[in-house]
């Protein structure tokens, strides 16, 4: 993103309505996913095999923009072939797993830990080049690095087409249109899964924003190198590999919510705790200590939201959460952009703060049924 917005001269709030459209559009792109992935439950891989393919375009696009709008365009494409992986995703495990679903959706979601882990550093890595002995290389431009993520994205969605021929859960499929549509408005008005639609885009707004303008303050305030902004950003989801499948057991033990309301409130003082912790191994550290809930909830809330669904209405659930979230939360990118333009990465870390600390009242508030 720094050497994005330095390449097309992108303001604070142009970078933030960047993740904005991408919300938006995978918000509007859960619908249609999650009601595939209930009614056509036997045609999950093609879901899957689809979105990678919108997101090897969307990375192509990156690649060859040059004006801002494309670069929004991209990431609508993105965005939408994101939103198509979640819903069959997690109805899938949702369905085969009804009594350990913490556990299987956090398990699920350390896999996106690893590449949230691994990515950043390979790309800071790629982008930096390096010097070993007589040999130098001057590393790719940012570009190129959009372009090569096409071979990866491909290449998965070959390997989901050709693996994943039979999938768990498709009993579940409801008999007829109008059962499915009597389900579905059933759980648009249950309030509880509305509460966990509305927690899931106090989370993501939290982690969007925070880290959207972290790497802008690591890059142009610090001015660090783009290996070590990626390092710094890496350990944001590092200690989630670990801690993700750990609260997932608890919750499925002693219930979603006293897991939720910990993780959040933990949430809130660490943002915090970046008011006065500004470079250095400090940072580094507090960083390490956040990634142990910022992303790790994540699985815990969609469980939660799972406990409160029908059977074949899976995939719905999981649309209506992300989608939900995606629409409450589609502001904070462009708001932070705001603030980081007026008061600087402080500010971001304050608005951060008391959006994940509403995110905590609103935990305690929520019943939340213990699965099984």
């Amino acid at each position: 993103m720094p050497d994005i917005r330095a390449a097309l001269g992108l303001s604070d709030i142009a970078v933030g309505g960047i993740f904005t459209a991408q919300q938006i559009a995978s918000g509007i792109a859960n619908v249609p996913a999650g009601f595939a992935t209930d009614f056509f439950r036997r045609q999950v891989p093609l879901i899957l095999t689809f979105s990678m393919i919108l997101v090897m375009l969307g990375y192509v696009l990156v690649g060859i923009a040059s004006w801002y709008w494309l670069l929004l365009l991209a990431s609508v494409v993105i965005g939408i072939g994101t939103s198509m992986w979640h819903a069959p995703a997690f109805a899938s495990l949702a369905a085969r797993y009804p009594q350990r679903r913490g556990l299987a959706m956090a398990s699920h979601l350390t896999g996106a830990q690893i590449g949230n882990t691994t990515a950043p550093v390979l790309v800071g890595l790629a982008l930096t080049g390096f010097t070993l002995g007589a040999v130098h290389w001057d590393g790719f431009d940012w570009r190129t690095i959009s372009l090569l993520l096409a071979i990866p994205t491909s290449l998965t969605a070959v390997a989901v087409l050709i693996k994943f021929r039979n999938v768990e859960g498709s009993d579940s499929t409801p008999t007829d249109l109008k059962a499915y549509f009597a389900a579905a408005k059933r759980l648009v008005s249950n309030r509880q899964v509305l509460a966990l639609v509305g927690l899931q885009a106090i989370r993501q707004s939290v982690h969007q924003s925070f880290q959207i303008f972290l790497v802008l303050y690591l890059s142009e305030e610090l001015d660090y190198a783009p290996w070590l902004v990626g390092l710094h950003i890496s350990l944001i989801t590092l200690a989630g590999i670990g801690s993700t499948p750990i609260l997932g057991i608890l919750s499925d033990r002693i219930g979603r919510k006293p897991v939720i309301v910990g993780a959040m409130a933990v949430t809130a003082i660490l943002v915090s705790q970046f008011l006065w912790i500004e470079s250095g191994w400090p940072l580094a550290i507090a960083l390490g200590f956040l990634g142990l809930v910022l992303f790790a909830v994540m699985p815990i809330i969609a469980a939660a939201a799972m406990d409160q669904t029908e059977k074949g209405s899976e995939g719905s659930s999981i649309a209506l959460m992300f989608a939900g979230g995606a629409a409450i939360g589609s502001a904070a990118p462009i708001a932070a952009g705001a603030i980081n333009s007026e008061w600087g990465f402080q500010g971001v870390v304050v608005f951060a703060a008391i959006i994940a600390s509403s995110g905590t009242f609103l935990s305690l508030l929520v019943p939340m049924r213990r699965a099984g």
